[in-house]
């Protein structure tokens, strides 16, 4: 067993001896939903105050509004009663540290992990890698406050989002753990 197998299943021993939370409901408590990063860093929990059974939280690289993404909002306005939804994207994110090229090159050339310096990515290893890098868009961000606002707008001009939905645009600072406003995404989010 792995080291990190075994720190997880301890870890859910021990929350599982004190766990009082099966009787909620299905339904988030507090009627909203976050959009965000998959960066470890960031502990929505933690930065909006949430409890289990507060919100629902959808996570991936960039807290970008993906098709999955929509996808999940939408499951939780329709069946589950969101009515208000938050984009919040990051400081620092790694998520602009490439672009699609470069993650497709990578890619091609072999599938192990790859690494960074000051020269930018380099492949640790060769092959073998893959040509079906370049049929995803990996929604890279040249910039934060762009990338919420881009974001903010497809989110409320798809046309299964009802408009009458409000979403919020911000920017967490990983340094400081403050939730930045984006204007321009808070006005296209009403």
């Amino acid at each position: 067993m792995s080291t990190i197998l075994n720190e997880v299943l301890m870890a859910n021993r021990d929350y599982v001896a004190g766990f009082d939370k099966g009787d909620l409901p299905m339904p988030p408590g507090r009627h909203f939903a976050i959009l965000t990063c998959m960066d470890a860093r960031l502990d929505p929990a933690k930065y909006a105050g949430l409890s289990e059974g507060d919100a629902h939280v959808i996570r991936n690289a960039g807290g970008r509004a993906s098709d999955d993404a929509i996808r999940s909002l939408v499951i939780s306005y329709k069946l589950l009663g969101t009515r208000e939804w938050f984009v919040i994207h990051h400081t620092d994110c790694g998520m602009e540290t490439f672009n699609d090229e470069i993650m497709r090159d990578l890619l091609s050339h072999s599938l192990k992990t790859a690494s960074i310096d000051a020269d930018g990515w380099h492949d640790c290893c060769e092959g073998p890698g893959s040509a079906e890098g370049k049929y995803i868009d990996w929604l890279t961000i040249r910039d934060q406050a762009q990338s919420v606002l881009e974001d903010v707008v497809r989110i409320k001009s798809h046309p299964l989002v009802p408009s009458d939905i409000p979403v919020y645009g911000y920017i967490y600072d990983v340094k400081t753990g403050q939730l930045i406003e984006v204007p321009a995404a808070v006005e296209a989010g009403r």
